[in-house]
């Protein structure tokens, strides 16, 4: 929940907004993590970090969040026909996630399993990162009028959910 709370100034999401993101693809997730280490803590950290990384993408690259979120929940399913959807330069087929997946590897020195939800998503960050783009939205949010204001729109988002809510902090 801190991570959802905390959303309009990393993602500019209000927390409603992050829990239905994070939601979409939750069940892949869960299950990839499962499979390799059992982890749910881990498992809100990297859906943190995919949100994160879907926002900073539709930042910098121009791209339709719907469209980027549609990508994810297809690479959820070994679906990756939406890869190009990132604008990372590569196409949308599971050769070209191979390809991201070993050039992401070249860099981190960490390997990565195509049949793995979790590592599709950890390369990714590698590569948005090597790009630039990683901390685009939260950068963005500090820094300009624009992003000043998106942050403030979903803050109040929260507010407002706050308010309806029995017992909020409202401080």
């Amino acid at each position: 929940m801190a991570n959802a709370d905390n959303a309009y100034k990393t993602a500019g999401l209000s927390a409603n907004e992050y829990m239905s993101t994070a939601m979409s693809f939750a069940a892949s997730l869960n299950q990839s993590l499962v499979a390799s280490e059992g982890n749910i803590a881990r498992a809100a950290d990297v859906t943190d970090q995919i949100i994160i990384d879907m926002a900073d993408n539709a930042n910098k690259m121009g791209t339709d969040m719907e469209m980027i979120q549609n990508a994810y929940q297809g690479f959820a399913k070994a679906n990756y026909t939406m890869l190009d959807n990132l604008k990372l330069g590569y196409g949308g087929t599971k050769e070209e996630m191979q390809r991201l997946l070993d050039d992401a590897e070249k860099i981190s020195g960490i390997e990565y399993d195509l049949s793995s939800f979790a590592d599709i998503t950890e390369a990714i960050h590698v590569m948005q990162t090597e790009m630039g783009i990683t901390g685009t939205t939260a950068a963005e949010a500090s820094e300009t009028i624009g992003g000043s204001l998106a942050s403030m729109k979903s803050a109040w988002g929260n507010l407002v959910t706050g308010l309806a809510t029995d017992g909020a902090d409202i401080d």
